[in-house]
């Protein structure tokens, strides 16, 4: 243990402990904004500075450890003033147009300017005003941008897609795409990590509230949204909603007065996806030999990007099964429409989901299996869906619990789990284990696929058949899987990825809480969801078997194969795009 004296109080902390992480133990603030914890620790915006005993120099406290001994002020004149005019400096080269920022409010040099009594700026101020494509689902703003270098450290140490890198120098130094190039023809998976971990709205997602604004307003228009189950955990955090009172229903509640016409419950294609997937899974076990292995879930459009870009070797092991979002509307513009009696050229359909890269999923060409049109219209975020609602001056507060539009309306615990790492995998197994054996899987017999750690397998018994499962959580730990499954260091059956460290619950959609990771505790509360559900398998939903009795025949039907299943080849990723040039140059 170490001894240092911080402001008059002696604390003892474990060696190797930075002067920021003892202050902090000892219950003393010490503002930061490029800091993230174990993941950029640079010491680039000095705003952490201290003042020590014995040293001429402020010193950073993020990246300098308390020595035995030490005797530091984090509060003294010479602190306060230098603090303020590296803020000052930083803002020099900030867009600082705080009233029509998304992340007004919410916004961690905001509050250190505040709190440091930033009132003016002394200096000129110089803005970079770099060019971005702003049709692209992630919209970067380089006038915002204070070089704190955060989302490139997450895109590179956790991620592992590399699009952002550093360029120019000195004063001129700014963060682009990697190599000069065009967002679009970069590895971008759209995960929106670096979003959520940027502390200004130098990164953002493109907001598309507009267009469902129009809808709304348009009375020949049907307007049907659905509400992915991950939103249901951190929807209500700009209110200060407690978990209790953050429930869907008052969700559905508050997005009535804003005028959708039918508001409706993900969790039931969720489930419909596990009726497609297990099948699907099921059937390339039978066929024995002739298959490549293992399978890969294909709900997460964000490591279907990924997967695309970085491994195209493995893309035909991917299910074809679309993701719930995309299922969920190629049935709201086929099944439903004729239940509602619709023309579903008049519906526009509108997900709101925790994700970036559902963005581009609904665009792709290959998702307009219904009627022609997009079966998903527009994504909103969790984000986008709250500035709406807020918009509507809707006081949430005051709201009851509503409920949601039937017949599609229903939906189970193995669906509410989709949001969670290793959900998905364990709803598949409960519906995999029930088709192959016919009787339900014992109480969560598959646990050992939950939790936050990375990288996750088990084996299990399916119907006499031993299935190796993985599980893999955030684009890192995908690549470690994807690189060990090629190097024939590793076998699987079956592997469930997620983009998002965590799941959807972390999703890049989510609301930002500045160098918080709350993944866990919002997995949580799905895993306690599902547990109270009055369904807990895909198999038993009511919804989902009228939607077979009615509709789809049976899981993998001809019908099912034209609306809920895709072509994983039929767009491509960059690296895709320029392999397939490079082989035509060749061939001529």
């Amino acid at each position: 243990m170490v001894n240092v004296t911080i402001d008059g109080r002696s604390i003892s902390v474990p060696e190797h402990t930075t002067i920021l992480e003892a202050a902090r133990e000892a219950g003393i603030h010490i503002p930061t904004l490029c800091y993230l914890k174990e993941l950029n620790e640079i010491g680039a915006c000095r705003v952490c500075v201290v003042e020590i005993d014995g040293i001429d120099q402020l010193v950073a406290a993020c990246n300098n450890y308390v020595l035995d001994g030490m005797v530091v002020r984090t509060a003294t004149p010479k602190v306060l003033e230098a603090r303020k005019t590296n803020v000052e400096f930083i803002l020099t080269q900030h867009d600082s147009q705080c009233t029509s920022c998304g992340r007004s409010g919410n916004c961690n040099l905001q509050s250190v300017a505040n709190d440091l009594g930033v009132l003016g700026l002394p200096y000129e101020k110089h803005l970079p005003g770099l060019p971005w494509d702003l049709s692209f689902p992630l919209i970067r703003n380089n006038d915002k941008c204070i070089n704190c270098l955060r989302c490139l450290q997450v895109c590179d140490k956790v991620q592992a897609s590399y699009v952002w890198d550093l360029g120019n120098r000195a004063s001129h130094t700014n963060v682009n795409v990697a190599g000069g190039a065009p967002i679009r023809e970069s590895s971008c998976a759209l995960c929106g990590q670096c979003i959520t971990h940027c502390p200004t709205a130098a990164l953002r997602e493109r907001d598309d509230t507009d267009a469902v604004w129009q809808a709304l307003a348009d009375p020949e228009v049907v307007t049907i949204v659905q509400i992915a189950p991950s939103v249901r955990t951190a929807w209500g955090d700009p209110w200060g909603l407690t978990g209790d009172e953050a429930t869907v229903e008052r969700l559905v509640s508050a997005l009535r007065p804003l005028g959708f016409d039918y508001i409706i419950n993900t969790d039931f294609s969720a489930d419909l996806t596990i009726m497609e997937e297990g099948s699907e899974l099921l059937h390339r076990l039978s066929e024995g030999g002739d298959v490549a292995w293992p399978m890969f879930t294909s709900c997460c459009p964000g490591w279907v990007r990924f997967i695309k870009e970085h491994y195209p070797q493995l893309v035909d092991q991917v299910s074809t099964s679309k993701s719930p979002q995309q299922m969920f509307g190629a049935v709201v513009k086929s099944y439903y429409a004729e239940q509602l009696g619709v023309d579903p050229h008049k519906i526009f359909s509108v997900s709101i989901m925790p994700c970036l890269a559902k963005k581009h999923e609904c665009a792709l060409p290959s998702m307009r299996d219904a009627c022609g049109d997009p079966d998903v219209d527009v994504v909103l975020t969790v984000r986008e869906m709250d500035r709406m609602i807020r918009r509507a001056g809707v006081d949430v507060h005051a709201l009851e619990d509503g409920a949601f539009d039937e017949p599609l309306g229903v939906g189970t615990g193995a669906g509410i789990i989709f949001g969670a790492t290793g959900g998905v995998m364990e709803a598949a197994l409960r519906t995999a284990s029930y088709l192959a054996t016919g009787s339900a899987p014992e109480e969560d017999v598959f646990a050992d696929v939950r939790g936050l750690d990375g990288w996750k397998e088990a084996t299990y018994d399916l119907g006499g058949t031993k299935l190796r499962v993985a599980v893999a959580s955030g684009l890192g730990n995908a690549a470690k899987l994807c690189d060990a499954l090629l190097a024939g260091e590793v076998a699987y059956d079956f592997v469930e990825v997620m983009a998002c460290p965590g799941g959807c619950v972390g999703g890049g959609g989510q609301p930002i809480h500045d160098g918080m990771e709350r993944q866990y505790e919002l997995g949580q509360v799905l895993y306690g969801l599902d547990k109270v559900a009055t369904y807990r398998n895909s198999y038993e939903n009511p919804s989902i078997v009228k939607v077979y009795d009615e509709f789809f025949g049976e899981p993998l039907s001809e019908r099912a194969e034209k609306l809920l299943h895709t072509d994983q080849h039929a767009w491509m990723m960059p690296a895709e795009q320029r392999a397939a040039v490079a082989a035509v140059e060749t061939e001529l």
